[in-house]
C-alpha cells in the first residue's frame, strides 16, 4: 500500500506524478540533532528534489525565546512563506534527508498555521534517490504568493497544560525520544538538561513508526504500536520529544491512525528538562 493522502503522507510515486503541478510546492525540511555531523542547508545546496526550497526549522522560528526552533509568530511565518513563493491554494510536500525525521515538524507547523494541504514525503530524499528520481542543485525562483495564517491553537501545547495533564490524567503524554534518554540512562544532546522524562509519560520512540527503509508503517501497524504501549486513544494525546521535532512524528502517526484529539508540546524536553519541572527516571 502506498500513501497518497495529500493531508498526511504521499509516496515518491505520487510526488513524481505531480511534481510539475503548478500549485505544488516542495520543501526540504532537513534538520539534524546537535552533534550529528550533517548540515541540512549545505546538503540542500548540493542536491534536492527539483523545485524544492529549503525550510529552515531553526530560522522559521521564534529566535528570541531561548529555546530551539519554537513556533514563530504568524507574521514571520507568512513573511518567510511569501518569500519562498508559498501561499494559499498550494499543496505542500515536505521531505528530509534522513527519510523521515524532521519533515513532520514542517508538516505540523503548516497545520498549526492553518494550512492543511500539506503532506510528508514517505521515505524522503533517500527513497526518492534510490528509485532514480531526479535531483538538482539549482535554486528555483517563484513569484511571491500571499498566505493567510489562521492559527490552530488546539494543535500546540505549553508546559502549563502538560503539568495539568500529569496531575489530572485527562491527557496522555507520549515521548518520542529514544528509550535510553527517556529512562535517564543516556545524556541529552543539549547541555544543561536533566535526564529522564515527564512524570507519567509513555515512551514510544519515533522510529517505532518507521520501517527499515524509513517509510511509515501501515495504519494497522500504527494501531498496534499504540495499543502495545498502553495508549488509550479515547483520551487526548500530547506529543513530546527533545525539542518538538520528532514529537511531530507521533502527531503524524495519530493523524494517520484517525485520532484527531492530539497536540504537540512545543517546548518539549528542551524546556521541561531545563526548567526545574519534576522528572522521573527508569
Amino acid at each position: 500500500m502506498e500513501y497518497r493522502n495529500p493531508h498526511t503522507l504521499v509516496s515518491t510515486g505520487w510526488l513524481s506524478e505531480h511534481l510539475s503541478d503548478p500549485d505544488l510546492r516542495v520543501v526540504d525540511a532537513s534538520w539534524y540533532l546537535p552533534g550529528v555531523d550533517r548540515n541540512g542547508r549545505e546538503e540542500f545546496q548540493q542536491e534536492h528534489i527539483p523545485g524544492a526550497r529549503f525550510f529552515d526549522i531553526d530560522e522559521i522560528a521564534d529566535t528570541e525565546c531561548g529555546l530551539p526552533h519554537m513556533v514563530p509568530s504568524p507574521e514571520k511565518f507568512v513573511s518567510r512563506m511569501r518569500d519562498m513563493g508559498i501561499g494559499d491554494g498550494h499543496q505542500i510536500v515536505a521531505y528530509d534527508g534522513s527519510g523521515l525525521f524532521s519533515a513532520a515538524r514542517a508538516w505540523w507547523l503548516f497545520r498549526h498555521m492553518g494550512h492543511f494541504d500539506v503532506a510528508v514525503l514517505d521515505g524522503g530524499l533517500p527513497k526518492w534517490k534510490q528509485e532514480g528520481h531526479p535531483v538538482e542543485n539549482a535554486v528555483a525562483v517563484f513569484g511571491k504568493r500571499h498566505m493567510t495564517a489562521r492559527m490552530q491553537g488546539h494543535l500546540i501545547c505549553d508546559s502549563a497544560r502538560v503539568q495539568a495533564s500529569t496531575r489530572t490524567g485527562r491527557a496522555q503524554v507520549l515521548d518520542a525520544r529514544p528509550a535510553n534518554r527517556f529512562l535517564g540512562e543516556a545524556p541529552e544532546p543539549r547541555p544543561g538538561l536533566a535526564s529522564g522524562h515527564i512524570p507519567g509519560s509513555i515512551n514510544i520512540p519515533f522510529d517505532s513508526f518507521l520501517n527499515d527503509d524509513q517509510t511509515f508503517r501501515q495504519p494497522s501497524e500504527i494501531a498496534e504500536i499504540f495499543a502495545n504501549a498502553g495508549v488509550d486513544l479515547s483520551k487526548p494525546v500530547i506529543s513530546s520529544c527533545g525539542s518538538g521535532v520528532t514529537a511531530s512524528i507521533i502527531d503524524l502517526a495519530l493523524e494517520v491512525h484517525g485520532h484527531r484529539d492530539h497536540t504537540v508540546y512545543d517546548g518539549s524536553w528542551a524546556e521541561w528538562g531545563g526548567g526545574g519541572f519534576p522528572v522521573e527516571t527508569g
